[in-house]
């Protein structure tokens, strides 16, 4: 049987990038403050799970790995729950997982390393909470840790925490509080630590970017920040922007897309729905014309944009009527990629007191019927690839292929580049694509790759 070692720690992250960096962030506190990580949770003396709490399968997910891991604790082991599950349930939490020693929310996620050690000095057999109401100081109270996850050669950078979006479906305020921006001069120093350790590709995070500085009382932020990240790291290949909100891409934003050869051509925009009066009652903001005015603004500025967008289907009250005008204007926008959710209320929100009306069979068949359309639509997007040359960030290889993502591909949600042959993992090569399928392409190396080996 596994020994457990003193002071290593088995960390589990669950969920979305800004979950990630938090993960992170804990990992660099408890780091310094002398824990080694252990891939084993069998060795390990601190099992922390940064959990998920967004929507139904997030928190079973969620609860599921907590629960496994409690019923294979042994004496001298500590299970620590983290994020959003915690935050938003706190005492419940514990009901639903026997075994739990100690919660710690989103707000305070940096006193991390002061619960661990409560955790494993106390005799009491109750878990210990630790969900102060108040966020932490953005910026100013974040212990000097990298607000970064790094993957490979891209990192996750996060630029604010939380949403003032008053979205009916959305738990996020709930979880998060309202939006805290990053001081610029913090983000701006990371990017640029980041570009001397070798990222390739740095991913601006946050529940909605193009809020950035809003708290701040600085109004278009995220375009001055771009502008002074480009700056202070020429050599970074590729900025990727995430999580837009609509009706806030200003005219300063797409110039400075359009004229930045390192911003990527690619944004992600949650719309969630098509038509005004869904959008309406999601809470949303509803003209689809200004929406259209400014994608058609994009597109012409950027002829190679790649936009990302997410729907919701099945919200309560959504007529058949309603639904048709939303797969009409998928069919119309032809988006590179689209994600579909059914709807799941989510207690305490608005949409929750509208009821659950849609029957599931119903959701089910819409979230189908939609992907079908974008299916058709990402196919032929790809088709029209072939024959072209892209830059691809290659990041794995084997069994006589390489994989790597293009500008028009995020982590983990969009689409790979597979690559006849072997490429250098880490660095950015240019490969004909000579092959399209729904959600991927395929190619063949068009010359040596960019720049050294990382």
């Amino acid at each position: 049987m596994p020994k457990i070692r003193p002071k290593h720690l088995h960390l589990v992250s669950l969920g979305c990038a800004k979950n990630t960096v938090d993960s992170d962030g804990m990992a660099q506190l408890l780091s310094r403050a002398g824990y080694k990580l252990a891939q084993s949770p069998a060795r390990a003396e601190i099992l922390l799970v940064n959990t998920c709490g967004f929507i139904g399968p997030a928190r079973e997910e969620s609860l599921k790995v907590l629960n496994d891991l409690a019923a294979a604790k042994k004496p001298g082991q500590w299970l620590i729950a983290a994020g959003c599950l915690s935050q938003r349930y706190g005492a419940d939490l514990a009901r639903e997982v026997p075994g739990l020693d100690g919660v710690i929310g989103t707000r305070r996620w940096m006193d991390i390393v002061d619960l661990v050690e409560h955790v494993r000095t106390r005799s009491a057999p109750e878990p210990l909470f630790h969900l102060p109401s108040e966020a932490a100081t953005v910026g100013a109270d974040e212990r000097g840790t990298l607000r970064a996850a790094v993957q490979g050669a891209s990192a996750y950078l996060k630029i604010a925490d939380g949403c003032r979006r008053p979205c009916a479906f959305c738990a996020i305020p709930l979880i998060k509080g309202t939006a805290v921006s990053r001081p610029p001069d913090a983000i701006v120093a990371e990017a640029r630590q980041l570009e001397a350790d070798d990222i390739r590709e740095i991913i601006l995070i946050a529940q909605d970017t193009t809020d950035y500085g809003s708290d701040l009382g600085l109004k278009d932020a995220l375009p001055a920040l771009l502008d002074q990240i480009t700056q202070a790291a020429p050599r970074l290949d590729w900025l990727r922007v995430m999580y837009a909100y609509p009706g806030c891409i200003s005219d300063r934003l797409i110039d400075l897309m359009a004229s930045r050869p390192q911003i990527l051509h690619y944004l992600d925009l949650p719309l969630q729905h098509a038509h005004p009066a869904v959008l309406r009652r999601m809470r949303r903001p509803a003209d689809m014309d200004h929406v259209r005015e400014t994608l058609a603004k994009m597109r012409a500025a950027m002829p190679d944009l790649a936009l990302r967008s997410t729907f919701i289907v099945g919200y309560p009250g959504e007529t058949e009527a309603e639904f048709e005008a939303l797969l009409g204007f998928v069919e119309e926008m032809q988006f590179d990629r689209v994600g579909v959710f059914t709807f799941s209320p989510e207690i305490g929100t608005a949409a929750a007191d509208l009821g659950d009306t849609v029957p599931e069979d119903v959701k089910q068949a819409r979230r189908s019927r939609l992907m079908e359309v974008q299916q058709r639509i990402s196919l032929a997007r790809n088709e029209a690839l072939v024959g072209r040359t892209l830059s691809v960030l290659v990041e794995g290889q084997g069994d006589g292929l390489s994989v790597g993502r293009s500008y028009r591909d995020a982590p983990e949600i969009d689409g790979l580049v597979i690559i006849e042959g072997d490429a250098p993992v880490g660095q950015l090569v240019e490969v004909h694509i000579t092959g399209a399928m729904v959600y991927d392409v395929s190619g063949k190396l068009a010359q040596p790759p960019r720049g050294p080996a990382r």
